[in-house]
């Protein structure tokens, strides 16, 4: 999908493309003022954010621990980890996303790029905070990187969260029975390609968990919801042994600044998972009014 840069003047109203029994959970409701996207236009969106009837395709990959936290540390300082797993390393995950109805927005794609973290966390147990999330309050995710086609969702990822949204063309479509996801350079040239199979062990999933953020020297947190029946793969053999060649390549990086950053993570070309949905729903919370940071961030 190429990137739309204009930005209607005028709010989709589609509220009837949200009607079942995950959406009834959520009382939607306006923000407390309408976001200004430029000079001209700003909207009055309803929130959480729904998604409804949403390609996905996830792969998570281990990864240098010690890169992990680097990366992490520019961000919010030492006291925000990365969840350990082990022989040192941690994890990262790539949520790719085909958003075919959006809340009050045009469909768009998107990719979160995600590292599991602790905030301000005593200790740090490899894996259980990955099998028992809802037992680690200070569990949630950190999204370093996060293309999406569209500019007036850049805009609100910016503005609302603190989000590192850009613009960039993301492609995704079926190819010899796998997802294949890939983000391109504004030149056009691709930078990361990732294929998903679209079989697997069927599993649903109902999570809510949080994603961590930083917005005008503030630790935001802000909580995500999915359900859907996923198809999964999971190779946990690889928390114990040697690492494995992979059965071909699910992950591409090219020769770019934005790829580097990747690669610098030192990622295992074995995946640790794959997950692929096709009809996922999903929503999206404004920071939580309530969430009182337990740190303080760098300058």
């Amino acid at each position: 999908m190429k990137v739309t840069y204009d930005i209607d003047s005028h709010m989709m109203d589609n509220r009837d493309r949200f009607q079942n029994d995950f959406f009834d959970r959520f009382n939607l409701r306006h923000a407390p003022e309408p976001l200004q996207l430029n000079g001209n236009i700003s909207k009055n969106y309803l929130f959480p954010t729904f998604y409804s009837d949403v390609t996905c395709a996830i792969g998570i990959f281990l990864c240098s621990y010690k890169k992990a936290q680097r990366l992490v540390s520019k961000t919010f300082g030492p006291k925000v980890k990365p969840v350990k797993m082990t022989r040192q390393r941690s994890l990262v995950a790539f949520s790719c996303y085909e958003y075919k109805n959006v809340m009050n927005v045009k469909p768009y794609n998107e990719i979160a790029m995600t590292i599991p973290v602790m905030v301000d966390s005593i200790v740090n147990i490899p894996l259980l905070p990955m099998i028992m999330d809802k037992m680690f309050k200070k569990f949630g995710y950190y999204v370093f990187s996060m293309p999406v086609t569209s500019k007036e969702n850049q805009i609100r990822g910016n503005k609302l969260w603190g989000l590192p949204k850009l613009t960039q063309d993301i492609d995704i479509w079926e190819e010899n029975g796998d997802c294949v996801t890939v983000a391109k350079k504004t030149s056009g040239e691709p930078y990361f390609k990732l294929r998903v199979p679209m079989t697997g062990s069927k599993t649903e999933f109902d999570v809510t968990s949080n994603l961590y953020s930083r917005l005008n020297g503030e630790l935001l947190q802000s909580e995500t919801n999915f359900k859907a029946t996923f198809y999964v793969k999971k190779y946990m053999k690889l928390l114990f042994g040697k690492t494995q060649v992979p059965d071909r390549t699910y992950l591409v990086l090219g020769d770019t600044p934005s790829a580097q950053v990747l690669k610098d993570l030192e990622i295992e070309a074995h995946p640790f998972q794959l997950r692929y949905a096709k009809h996922m729903n999903s929503c999206f919370e404004l920071p939580n009014a309530d969430f009182k940071s337990p740190i303080q961030l760098p300058e």
